[in-house]
């Protein structure tokens, strides 16, 4: 049994807590066989709908499918929506005593049509709360990670820039994280990486690292070793990562790049490129809460970065030969960890 295969077999009621921002994505499939006569716009047959957890709900979901224990914390609103994405969760067996319903937001709502496997369209809609104090996030969010953060063995905070994450969330996600020592991992929406605090890991995708070097002075740059604001060749990307990871002071940076793979970069050991594992790319959406919750759960399963992102890497490698934001199944990431 390889010393991969021997860490998933570890994955099974390992308690992890995920916050952030969450989705209801709704998928409208059919074909296409005619133009409208009423505008230039081609006529789907639907076939098929169905919902989907989306956001840091779609990492939820990736831990949940892989034998996790999880708690989702974050807010919807009080609408039909809302019923239906805690539904869909209940239904994968993530806990939703995390979940609050706040009356001045709109659930987050995604419907994708798609036609012959080609997404045609995009229908998004939200309604954020005016700017202001967050009573709910007050009066029972932060309230409810205080009382329950030490029975975790690893957060995700997952930022998708709706409004869950802020520096006083992350202000108290970090003190208690310390006090009970263990792994923070971020996926992260603000150009200053800074503000997600002293984390075990924050992964980037390429154009997220980009903007974070953009957010960084030029003297500041060159003091770190930042020879550039691209990440478009090994030397740059090994070179304006590595600068990153020290002008950060974090643990660890694991930068996704879609089908060039992922960089690791930790300190005092040289960075790692590893390869993407795809057999085929068809779509990337999802791909990302794929790796941060594989990796967060291979460090609680008692992985190094490492070998967590080497997982985290197959994990991507399944996930991107599907259509949607779908979550890895256990046997097909055995399978591939397996196959090599």
């Amino acid at each position: 049994m390889s010393k991969y295969s021997s860490i998933i077999r570890h994955f099974r009621g390992k308690r992890l807590l995920v916050i952030g921002d969450v989705v209801l994505d709704q998928y409208i499939k059919g074909s296409v066989s005619r133009i409208s006569p009423e505008a230039p716009v081609p006529i789907v047959l639907q076939e098929e709908s169905f919902f989907t957890p989306g956001g840091a709900a779609n990492v939820a979901n990736n831990l949940a499918s892989l034998g996790a224990d999880v708690t989702l914390v974050s807010k919807i609103g009080d609408d039909i929506e809302g019923s239906i994405l805690k539904g869909e969760l209940l239904k994968r067996n993530i806990r939703t005593n995390g979940l609050f319903v706040d009356n001045n937001i709109d659930t987050i709502f995604k419907t994708r049509i798609i036609a012959q496997h080609q997404q045609i369209v995009r229908l998004d809609r939200e309604k954020q709360s005016a700017q202001g104090l967050d009573l709910i996030k007050e009066g029972k969010i932060l309230p409810f990670i205080r009382r329950h953060m030490k029975g975790f063995q690893a957060v995700i905070i997952s930022d998708y820039g709706k409004g869950i994450v802020d520096s006083r969330l992350l202000a108290q996600v970090h003190e208690l994280a310390l006090c009970h020592k263990m792994p923070v991992v971020v996926d992260p929406k603000l150009e200053d990486l800074r503000e997600y605090g002293q984390v075990s890991c924050i992964t980037p995708n390429k154009k997220e690292a980009e903007a974070a070097l953009k957010n960084i002075s030029e003297e500041t740059r060159k003091a770190f070793g930042i020879r550039s604001t691209t990440l478009n060749n090994k030397q740059d990307i090994e070179a304006n990562g590595g600068g990153l990871l020290k002008f950060l002071g974090i643990e660890s940076l694991l930068i996704t790049l879609g089908e060039h793979g992922m960089y690791l970069f930790e300190h005092n050991t040289p960075p790692v490129s590893i390869p993407t594992m795809a057999r085929q790319v068809f779509d990337v959406s999802g791909a990302g809460d794929t790796v941060i919750s594989v990796f967060a759960l291979c460090l609680a399963a008692g992985a190094d970065k490492f070998q967590a992102a080497k997982i985290a890497n197959f994990a991507a490698g399944i996930v991107v030969g599907k259509m949607g934001a779908v979550a890895v199944e256990f046997d097909e990431l055995k399978q591939a960890i397996g196959a090599t």
